[in-house]
């Protein structure tokens, strides 16, 4: 039995449960096969109502706005889970920026910069607040748990929890929180300077990453963590010895494609849907260049990329 076999005893929602949801149209990479149920909750009533309801035995995959992941090409069991438009608020009070867990990194720093409170680091990460928190994202030396004071969350059985900086488990790109554990709301912090004095540091670094990524490329950020274990600095004595680039253009996979996939010829980090590309083939790329750097290297690039869902048979 699959999760789409239980029509009959799915909760009833106030938000929109969708069957056989095709997945490609909601991520950046523009791949992957359909989720079992696609779950978009109304509000955290709703959303808690629902997990709290669902049988135990249906997985559950929280998700933000597909800007760091790969749906394989099999699609998704159980029930992925997309927040929106009803927790995508964001606020400030004092020093303190609450955003719900949708909200853009890049609203968030610019609200934030607009109120005068500084967390222009989040100007240039890809993705959602609540994926921010998870993955602990961040660049030029700074990170989410540098400005994280709380986070609101729904775990898998319908609880409503806060979570503080020592429940978080903050790692380089990782958290200890449970996979299912559905982020609504995140608090943080920043310090005060000047709304024009943020707003031109956030426009520097905008002209940094665009001048040094493929923005304009369908890809997810970076493919894998930097084994240094910290994000580029930006600072003019910043080493690339370990960063996951260097390693992967001196393994000669700069460019390097596979079918519709490329490892970007701007970026070596980056992995792109370069035209017609499935999840195999950007996933198989992700494995060939991690051989490569091996072999080159002797190390082991870690995926910074999350990849869910079931293969298809080869």
């Amino acid at each position: 039995m699959t999760s789409l076999d239980l029509l009959p005893t799915m909760p009833a929602v106030r938000g929109a449960l969708t069957p056989a949801r095709p997945m490609a149209d909601l991520t950046w990479l523009r791949v992957g096969g359909p989720a079992d149920w696609l779950f978009q909750p109304a509000d955290e009533a709703d959303l808690a109502a629902f997990l709290a309801a669902l049988p135990a035995g249906v997985p559950v995959f929280p998700m933000g706005v597909g800007s760091n992941l790969i749906v394989r090409d099999g699609g998704v069991e159980g029930v992925v889970i997309r927040l929106g438009r009803g927790f995508n608020g964001i606020r400030v009070e004092g020093e303190n920026v609450i955003a719900g867990a949708a909200a853009l990194d890049a609203h968030v720093a610019r609200k934030s910069a607009e109120a005068g409170v500084d967390l222009g680091f989040l100007r240039t990460i890809p993705g959602s607040i609540g994926g921010a928190a998870r993955m602990n994202a961040g660049c030029y030396g700074l990170y989410t748990r540098d400005a994280f004071v709380s986070a609101r969350a729904v775990t898998r059985t319908g609880e409503a929890v806060t979570l503080g900086p020592d429940d978080m488990g903050f790692a380089y790109r990782s958290t200890t929180l449970p996979p299912d554990m559905v982020i609504v709301e995140v608090t943080l912090t920043g310090p005060r300077d000047a709304p024009e004095a943020i707003a031109a540091r956030m426009d520097e670094q905008l002209a940094r990453r665009d001048a040094s990524q493929p923005t304009k490329d369908r890809s997810a950020g970076s493919t894998f963590r930097n084994p240094a274990g910290f994000s580029s600095t930006g600072k003019a004595d910043d080493v690339h010895d370990l960063k996951a680039w260097k390693l992967i253009q001196d393994a000669g996979m700069k460019g390097a494609t596979l079918g519709g996939a490329q490892m970007s010829p701007m970026h070596a980090n980056f992995l792109v849907n370069a035209g017609g590309a499935s999840a195999a083939d950007l996933e198989n790329l992700g494995e060939l260049v991690r051989k490569r750097v091996w072999e080159s290297s002797g190390i082991t690039l870690e995926w910074e990329i999350m990849r869910v869902g079931r293969s298809l048979p080869a």
